[in-house]
């Protein structure tokens, strides 16, 4: 594998132009290609991040110069673009979730066992440096035993409507991120979900069948315990915090903030500045890391973490949420 990796970035929407800076700002990446089904959007990704646009995807991967490609089409278009891609023989990045329904993640798995290029799923919470410091402390024993994981994840305003309708639902949109993220600290995967969903904040969640505000709790072997509560409105931010609680201590993460000194004047008893506003701000060095991950993985010729079976996992313990939620029951997540 050549130092500079050559990647063709399929999609032109939000999550291209998440991952387009970070491609053109990394030294040993290179964007060679975009596509999109529109030329426009293609174009105007091209005139941002660099690379030639195009709306052939059979021309783009079979481009000599495209290394590997990294997929932000929508979720529910996941399954196309890595079958040519994998079938193309290139190496694959790809935007969370693998896909909104198991029989469709199980067919991305199909294809990845027929063709195994390397693949990683784009879990970027992971590689945000406070939560990996936060897994290590967990994993070199610095609190004892896991007993309790906790995250609370709230968004500062509800998306649009149209994006409701093609995310597959609160929790495999949302709830997936923490989900993979708790599992990957506590080493493990869990035997009973239990869930409750409302809509609080936004009717028009609420009419879609969709939910605005969730609570998750996961039951693992070890019998360690994890909560998860997600909202779609919060007034002061994004908020973002991990705490792992065992038989020796605890560990957290905090918030972030574009100022991060508190101020004490005569005037003000403590004034700080607000929470970073979403996720391209509190997460932007994440989607970096895990970028650069995928190229060490290609270089090194070692297997990319997450993988598609996290994926899957995930999903699994993703839908068991939301079913728990409908019918009030726990439940053992469908692994298979």
């Amino acid at each position: 594998m050549t130092k500079t990796l050559g990647l063709a970035l399929l999609g032109a929407g939000r999550m291209a132009h998440v991952y387009g800076p970070k491609i053109a700002a990394h030294p040993d990446l290179r964007l060679v290609r975009v596509y999109n089904h529109r030329m426009a959007g293609a174009q105007a990704a091209c005139d941002a991040y660099g690379g030639s646009p195009s709306d052939d995807l059979a021309v783009t991967l079979a481009d000599p110069g495209v290394d590997a490609v990294v997929i932000a089409t929508p979720s529910n278009t996941h399954l196309e673009y890595i079958t040519a891609a994998a079938e193309a023989g290139k190496p694959i990045y790809c935007e969370k979730p693998l896909e909104l329904t198991m029989d469709r993640t199980r067919a991305s798995l199909d294809v990845l066992a027929r063709h195994p290029v390397p693949f990683m799923l784009g879990f970027n919470r992971r590689f945000d440096p406070d939560n990996a410091a936060l897994r290590a402390a967990v994993q070199a024993g610095e609190i004892g035993k896991l007993t309790f994981l906790m995250s609370w994840s709230r968004e500062p305003s509800p998306p649009p409507i149209d994006y409701v309708r093609g995310s597959g639902g609160y929790f495999i949109d949302a709830t997936i991120h923490d989900i993979d993220l708790l599992c990957w600290i506590a080493g493990e995967r869990p035997v009973e979900v239990q869930a409750a969903a409302s809509c609080l904040f936004d009717p028009q969640i609420g009419a879609e069948g969709d939910a605005d505000a969730t609570m998750t709790t996961l039951k693992f072997p070890s019998s360690a315990l994890a909560h998860v509560n997600n909202s779609r409105q919060c007034a002061y931010g994004f908020d973002q915090r991990l705490e792992a609680f065992g038989t020796r201590g605890m560990v957290q993460t905090g918030n972030h903030r574009d100022d991060p000194l508190v101020r004490w004047t005569g005037d003000v008893t403590e004034a700080r500045a607000p929470l970073k506003h979403f996720f391209l701000e509190r997460y932007d060095a994440s989607f970096h890391h895990a970028l650069d991950a995928f190229r060490a993985a290609l270089e090194g010729g070692t297997a990319p973490e997450p993988s598609a079976d996290d994926g899957r996992a995930a999903l699994a313990i993703a839908l068991a949420a939301a079913e728990s939620s409908r019918t009030g029951q726990a439940l053992r997540p469908d692994y298979g």
